[in-house]
């Protein structure tokens, strides 16, 4: 079941990629919590998404701030029930054209085949220690 997971998330990361928000939440159960560090890239604190609204609601923010937004994993860990991934985040603002390329980590919690808990960090031992690891 866990390769099921990793899989699941590799889907979700690819949507999110696209900007596919409804092909997202489709690896996203309908109560996720999604404790979003994106926000503190836009100048606030990290944020927390309730349910797929609230995910529409987070990604209606970040389209408003970025014209571009990537997420490149360059390490993934199974780890059952959860899943840690390593990478880093490219967006570039819609106003400026800056590219920012900023290191990220996500540890998620999945249920029943979705994620239930999607937690990222800007700090990946952060979110090693936090996984377990």
């Amino acid at each position: 079941m866990s390769q099921d997971n990793v899989e699941a998330f590799r889907r979700g990361i690819d949507a999110s990629n696209r900007g596919d928000v409804e092909a997202l939440l489709n690896e996203l159960d309908p109560e996720i919590e999604w404790h979003s560090a994106m926000h503190a890239l836009l100048g606030g604190e990290e944020t927390l998404f309730r349910g797929h609204d609230g995910v529409r609601t987070l990604f209606r923010d970040v389209q408003e701030s970025f014209s571009e937004l990537h997420f490149e994993v360059e390490e993934i860990h199974d780890l059952g029930d959860r899943v840690l991934a390593i990478g880093r985040t490219r967006v570039r603002g819609k106003t400026s054209g800056a590219v920012t390329v900023t290191p990220i980590a996500l540890v998620t919690e999945v249920k029943d085949g979705r994620a239930r808990l999607l937690r990222t960090y800007r700090d990946a031992d952060e979110a090693r220690q936090a996984a377990g690891l």
